[in-house]
């Protein structure tokens, strides 16, 4: 899947779920610091990304992640090994 469809796909549902105001949101800003979400909100945001993208992220994951760019390619790295799987 090629990154800007994921950028689009992950931007509409941290807009539209978790009330993220897009103009916060760009690839360098720091993804912890803008979402502003509690432990509960992460736990949505790894089922919604399994929803939408059929990955699965772990803390690990959301440990090396700083900017939405981190998540973007973080995202994009799951859906190619999953695709090498396949």
């Amino acid at each position: 899947m090629e990154k800007e469809k994921i950028v689009s796909v992950v931007n509409g549902f941290l807009i539209n779920e978790f009330e993220v105001d897009g103009s916060e949101i760009h690839s360098q800003a720091p993804l912890k610091q803008t979402l502003g979400l509690d432990s509960l909100d992460y736990i949505d945001l790894v089922v919604i990304i399994e929803s939408n993208f059929g990955v699965k992220l772990g803390e690990a994951d959301f440990k090396k992640m700083i900017t939405f760019d981190d998540f973007y390619n973080t995202i994009q790295e799951k859906i190619g090994e999953k695709e090498l799987v396949s």
